[in-house]
């Protein structure tokens, strides 16, 4: 059982708008980063697993995320269940998948813990919602595009869309992904750049969350 409920994460990934999506092998680095994050206005961040120590590195993050009664940590890239149950008693409060792994949908549903599975056609979408999957993670953003998240909204209208991959932090991109009807967006080497990870207060990193979060919420209203 973890901190937060299924409403709880869903809400605060549509209320902020984007999700941070990072992975680096020094844990030191990983927790200034999600300090910045949180500091930028982020509540929801995914750590993915990539690298021989993801799951070291995460379950040290997770100690660290205890300090703020409000974010929400989960873990992205499993694909499939032995590491979504690794990571689910590491304290991944949800799990993402680049593609649609039924198994880990169904290991998820037996734990009352959000999965959001990578989708990549109408047909994906739909069996995902059958599920129980509560948002859908549209990947390759770069590839699908806007366009394919307004065509499957149009038939599926009350799923919940977060696009990954290709996602920039730009008026002009964010702008075709809010207008096609996403919920939220998932952000990951279009916001992380080297050059952020100077110092030790990573300003300009948690400037750029913050610019990115507001831009968010005019493109909202």
């Amino acid at each position: 059982m973890g901190r937060f409920t299924e409403t709880e994460i869903v809400s605060a990934m549509e209320d902020t708008g984007m999700i941070p999506v990072f992975n680096h092998t020094d844990i030191s680095i990983a927790k200034k980063v999600l300090d910045a994050s949180y500091k930028g206005g982020v509540r929801v961040f995914e750590f993915t697993n990539r690298g021989a120590n993801a799951l070291e590195v995460f379950t040290e993050l997770n100690e660290h995320v205890q300090q703020y009664d409000d974010l929400i940590l989960g873990i992205g890239t499993i694909f499939d269940t032995k590491r979504a149950e690794a990571f689910y008693k590491a304290g991944a409060e949800f799990i993402v998948s680049p593609a649609f792994v039924p198994e880990i949908a169904a290991y998820a549903n037996s734990k009352n813990c959000i999965y959001v599975p990578g989708c990549g056609t109408v047909t994906e979408v739909y069996n995902a919602t059958t599920l129980g999957c509560d948002v859908i993670k549209v990947f390759p953003g770069n590839v699908l595009g806007p366009a394919f998240v307004k065509a499957t909204k149009a038939v599926l209208p009350n799923i919940k869309i977060m696009p990954t991959g290709g996602v920039a932090p730009t008026q002009e991109n964010l702008s075709a992904w809010f207008s096609a009807g996403v919920n939220c967006v998932g952000m990951g080497s279009q916001l992380f750049k080297t050059s952020d990870f100077e110092g030790e207060t990573y300003d300009s990193l948690i400037d750029k969350i913050q610019d990115t979060l507001m831009l968010i919420q005019t493109l909202r209203k």
